[in-house]
């Protein structure tokens, strides 16, 4: 089944560039050297007696002229108008056309020497290189013709099949990928160099060629430089056509949307302004010059009429109403210098209203295009420059709707652009905050992504790091005295208190798990302890505003140990979570399960306390060796008494060297010593705990006596 057609797909034209182009070039150059031509055929026609005049078709001889021109003397009322170059002449007396005649003869005669067949004279060969001019030309450019089609047809043969929706062969594709943006410069430079060739040839044969006549070297030069401009503008013209259609119609078909997002010339950066003169070079100024150049051909001068005596008629008519206002001396100076034109005065009118028409129009180009420049550029660069701003993240930047063109649809669409742009992002950061919340920048951070966007199933890192575990002691005994809402608000108020001191200590939450936190500190282990200190006075603060509203009071246990974590992303496709899975969480929780036994506010672990950089800098006590739940290995336990309520702190810090000794007679199986330095400190201090379990401990074994293989670790079974 044949293909449909594409119709979005430009069809590719090369072939009527090149051919409307040479039209404009004939049409510009071919009435002016047919006018040319015109002019100056009659200086080219030798004539001598008897001798046939080739040059409008008609013969004329001079021996019949000879016999109706002394007719002529006869009547003084009749006005001749007789001229052999075409040019209006004054109206010739009768009783000087005999002079006239006489004079012309001699004219034509003394340029060329009659060539005599059968006692007749035809015209001389002429030098005129016009005719050879042309005929080079013509075949020149069939030739570039040739070469345009030869360089386009890939192009023509590329759009072809995309419309049809053929394949494309590689090679086809990386040569209309190659050549497209420079196609302008090469169709130019194709048709240029027929007209250059031309140009050169009628530029050699103005200089060097012998023996040429002056009409035919005049007509020459005249032609040369009409034929320049007209090149000009011929070659602008394809240049300018061709880079429209590459630009606006074949560009998007050949290269990727990816590579079009950037400028892909290579050449040097444009300006509006220069594109703005060239349109009005090639719209106004060039077409003036064409406007020019027939004015100044069509001016003939009185030299170029061959008259050398003027009648006060002949003056009469040159200066018509204006003959009175002029004195006789010029009169006869501008006769005998032949300075002076036919029709001088209108002419010398017609020209300087031109001449000012085309100075005005100077003027109006350069100050419109100056204005015109400013009211384009201008709100152009400040939309670019806005635009940069904006692609840099300020999103607060507006441009001024200067206009209300498309440049003021522009910046009206740009700011539209930037408000939704501005909204857009707003609701992006607070998305993103809200993702924080939720999963915290930390832990994308460590998973090496910019956003959660960025984040996917499996993603996962392995770091030391250091656990916090923190549990409000009996709070399910505190909540069954309250309303799920008052239980919800409760939460909600301590964990208020607990998330800042978290933060501010470069640590983050990983999860809450009801009353309890698990947060994760990755820089350093003194990060998890200054936020476990700071955490246990802003439960005092807690308590106090509690109180007012007749709340009980509430206690924390806190763990804190330091190990490598599996941190990474789990579940499935329609459900993810960040998570932190290893052996050292679950030590971390066991360790503030602990609390509850030892009455310690913060305990830690032997590996947290051998990575602080100076552990002197807190105030801790040993308290036991355990193996938790879950665990083969045994834990050193280090409870930190910078953690407690001022009186508690100053007892167990008066207490600590006693409460050592008395652990270490424990371990040294010397119950009976360590039981009496237990009860010492207990003694001093009746909110110690861990004294109290010690004492408990002693009791047992010195009255049911030491386990076998007893080794000083306790074994906890609890969670």
């Amino acid at each position: 089944m044949k293909k449909k057609r594409d119709k979005n797909i430009p069809k590719y034209h090369g072939f009527r560039i090149y051919f409307f182009s040479t039209v404009l070039y004939f049409f510009l150059v071919l009435p002016i050297v047919l006018i040319l031509f015109i002019k100056t055929i009659p200086e080219w026609i030798p004539i001598s007696d008897g001798t046939e005049i080739e040059g409008d078709s008609t013969t004329v001889d001079l021996e019949s002229q000879a016999k109706v021109l002394p007719s002529l003397h006869s009547n003084k009322n009749l006005n001749i108008d007789y001229t052999f170059n075409n040019i209006n002449l004054a109206l010739l007396q009768p009783e000087n056309i005999d002079n006239k005649i006489d004079s012309l003869l001699n004219r034509q005669a003394s340029r060329a020497e009659p060539v005599i067949v059968n006692n007749t004279s035809t015209v001389s060969q002429s030098n005129n290189k016009l005719p050879e001019i042309f005929l080079l030309l013509i075949k020149l450019l069939l030739l570039s013709f040739l070469a345009g089609f030869a360089y386009n047809l890939p192009f023509k043969i590329f759009f072809k099949k995309k419309r049809k929706g053929k394949v494309l062969k590689e090679k086809l594709y990386h040569y209309c990928k190659k050549f497209l943006i420079k196609s302008p410069t090469i169709n130019s430079i194709i048709l240029l160099i027929p007209y250059s060739i031309s140009l050169v040839y009628t530029f050699y044969a103005i200089l060097f060629e012998e023996n040429v006549e002056e009409a035919v070297s005049r007509f020459h030069i005249q032609y040369f430089f009409i034929s320049l401009i007209a090149t000009t503008l011929t070659i602008l013209f394809v240049y300018y056509w061709q880079k429209h259609r590459v630009h606006i119609k074949y560009i998007e078909h050949i290269f990727t949307a990816e590579e079009l997002r950037k400028r892909i010339f290579k050449i040097k950066t444009g300006r509006i302004r220069n594109r703005l003169w060239v349109s009005s070079g090639m719209t106004t100024l060039l077409p003036l010059i064409i406007v020019i150049f027939y004015l100044l051909i069509s001016i003939t001068s009185l030299v170029d009429t061959g008259i050398t005596n003027f009648s006060e008629d002949h003056t009469e008519i040159l200066y018509g109403k204006y003959i009175n206002k002029i004195e006789s001396d010029n009169i006869d100076d501008s006769r005998r210098l032949g300075w002076g034109y036919v029709n001088v005065f209108d002419s010398t009118l017609m020209l300087s209203g031109i001449f000012t028409g085309i100075f005005t129009s100077f003027i109006y180009i350069f100050l419109f295009i100056r204005w015109t420049t400013e009211g384009i550029v201008g709100p152009v660069k400040e939309l670019l420059a806005n635009m940069q701003l904006t692609g840099q993240g300020e999103l607060d930047q507006f441009s001024v709707v200067r206009t209300n063109d498309e440049i003021g649809e522009l910046a009206e669409g740009f700011n539209e652009m930037s408000q939704k742009l501005k909204d857009y992002f707003n609701n992006i950061s607070k998305i993103n905050q809200a993702n924080s919340r939720f999963v915290p920048r930390q832990f994308i951070e460590f998973l090496g992504k910019n956003s959660i966007a960025d984040v996917q199933l499996g993603d996962q890192v392995q770091k030391e790091m250091t656990i916090l575990f923190t549990d409000i002691r009996s709070f399910t005994s505190i909540s069954e005295e309250m309303t799920p809402k008052e239980n919800f608000d409760f939460l909600n108020n301590y964990l208020g208190y607990m998330e800042p001191v978290i933060r501010n200590n470069k640590g983050f939450i990983d999860k809450f798990m009801g009353d309890s936190i698990m947060a994760i500190f990755s820089d350093q282990p003194e990060d998890a302890i200054n936020a476990a200190i700071e955490m246990r006075i802003k439960l005092q603060e807690f308590n106090q505003v509690m109180g007012q509203f007749g709340k009980p009071p509430i206690d924390s246990g806190i763990g804190i140990h330091t190990g490598n974590l599996m941190l990474g992303i789990v579940g499935g496709e329609g459900r993810m979570d960040g998570t932190v899975i290893s052996d050292a969480v679950n030590l971390a929780s066991r360790i503030e399960g602990l609390t509850k036994i030892y009455g310690g506010s913060i305990i830690i672990s032997e590996d947290t306390l051998i990575k602080l950089n100076d552990p002197s800098h807190y105030n801790f006590r040993f308290v036991d060796i355990v193996k938790v739940k879950g665990k083969k290995e045994a834990v050193y336990l280090f409870e930190i008494i910078d953690g407690e309520p001022a009186q508690i702190k100053e007892l167990k810090s008066k207490t600590k060297e006693k409460f050592s000794k008395a652990l270490q007679l424990y371990k040294n199986q010397n119950f009976i010593e360590a039981n009496k330095l237990f009860k010492g400190v207990h003694n001093i201090n009746k909110f110690d705990r861990a004294s109290e379990l010690y004492i408990s401990r002693c009791t047992n074994f010195i009255n049911k006596g030491v386990p076998e293989n007893w080794d000083g670790i306790e074994v906890i079974e609890d969670k």
